[in-house]
């Protein structure tokens, strides 16, 4: 039978019913795992060494690329990995116009890293009505972009950077990790990649590692392949295996997450110990409107400052019942991260103190507990603040 061209299933069917399973004749509800390090030459599907091509990857790309609503995807070991893959793609001497508040390995990636091999790097406020006129003046070989930012939840108006940056012929590269497709589609604003750490969200069981870069172009598909066969960035096929089970629940997880964080926003940003709130629906968010417009809410992610000093922080991030100190995010439990000792500790402390990730600053990770406990997980805490 012929598929029915003109039926259009929703984003919750197309994570479920991922479409080929490479063991048809078995009759599997769930595809099985492909451990095998290498394949009978000339086999119908192509597949000749894993580093190359795995069923598991296969599969995974199809679902993420039906969730992204693109042409093209590509899987990674990590999203570390992923970010490797794209900047493997410049030259030596070529400029990436950063926006200054990135998740911190990115960051030590480019400073640490990829400067070795002659890549540049300039950091820049991109919230800043100045960004445009530099993408001009600069004329960068890449542009690189996260929206919320990582951990300031700092919003960037992706279609009017994207569109500056097509008018230069100049690539896009947005790493939506902490809103997913779900709440934000950087390719229809105009991204040429859409970078993802599958480890989060996507996953959301804290059990797998993984990474992706979804595009409509189909030369950046090539390049994202050549990178993952030469540089030997591929994931595992069990990885695969989870992140794609995962991926099955994303909209349940996240709708449960959005709504718990929304409410625990709300609720912290009345609390004495609390200096102040950040999240993008939250209506006192410095870009508040165009978070509106331009994701579907506001994600699982808080940002907050403590009256507080660093051993104070620390006990209160270490103290908690529900929310686990951890790197990491997106998970169905809910996680605390001190992103100045953490997730951001390879800047120096100026950089911090300058983005504003000082000893204060806490990240909340929401999970998809019930929002009567984890409000009163956070209440006893921070009433030892005061």
């Amino acid at each position: 039978m012929q598929p029915d061209k003109s039926f259009n299933p929703g984003i919750s069917t197309r994570v479920i019913h991922h479409g080929k399973s490479y063991a048809d004749n078995t009759g599997t509800v769930m595809p099985p795992i492909f451990p095998s390090s290498t394949f009978s030459h000339g086999n119908p599907e192509g597949f000749d060494y894993t580093r190359s091509g795995n069923p598991n990857f296969r599969i995974l790309e199809s679902v993420l690329a039906s969730l992204e609503e693109c042409k093209y995807s590509t899987v990674f070991a990590s999203g570390v990995s992923a970010i490797t893959a794209i900047a493997s793609s410049l030259q030596s001497g070529d400029l990436i116009l950063c926006e200054e508040n990135l998740y911190g390995c990115t960051v030590r990636l480019f400073e640490q890293v990829f400067s070795k091999f002659r890549l540049q790097t300039k950091w820049i406020d991109f919230s800043s009505a100045d960004s445009i006129e530099l993408i001009g003046n600069l004329n960068p070989s890449m542009i690189w972009i996260e929206s919320p930012t990582n951990p300031l939840l700092k919003i960037i108006d992706l279609k009017k950077i994207c569109d500056k940056a097509k008018e230069n012929q100049i690539p896009v590269v947005v790493d939506n990790t902490f809103s997913t497709a779900l709440l934000q589609r950087p390719l229809d604003l105009g991204a040429t990649l859409s970078l993802t750490s599958t480890t989060k969200y996507i996953n959301g069981h804290s059990d797998a590692l993984g990474g992706a870069v979804c595009t409509q172009d189909i030369c950046w598909k090539d390049r994202m392949n050549f990178a993952q066969k030469a540089l030997g960035l591929q994931p595992s096929p069990f990885d695969c295996w989870l992140i794609t089970r995962g991926i099955k629940t994303l909209p349940l997880r996240l709708s449960r997450q959005v709504e718990n964080a929304l409410a625990l926003a709300n609720a912290l940003g009345t609390h004495p110990s609390v200096a102040w709130v950040r999240y993008p629906f939250k209506s006192d968010h410095p870009q508040y409107e165009l978070a509106k417009k331009q994701m579907a809410s506001g994600g699982a992610i808080i940002t907050i400052r403590l009256k507080a000093d660093q051993t104070q922080t620390y006990t209160f991030c270490k103290s908690l019942r529900y929310f686990t100190m951890a790197e990491s995010l997106g998970g169905v439990e809910s996680l605390i991260c001190h992103p100045a000792t953490m997730t951001h500790a390879s800047l120096n402390t100026e950089t911090k103190l300058k983005l504003g990730i000082d000893e204060s600053l806490v990240r909340l990770s929401v999970g998809c507990e019930d929002f009567s406990d984890l409000k009163k997980d956070l209440n006893q805490q921070l009433s030892q603040l005061l």
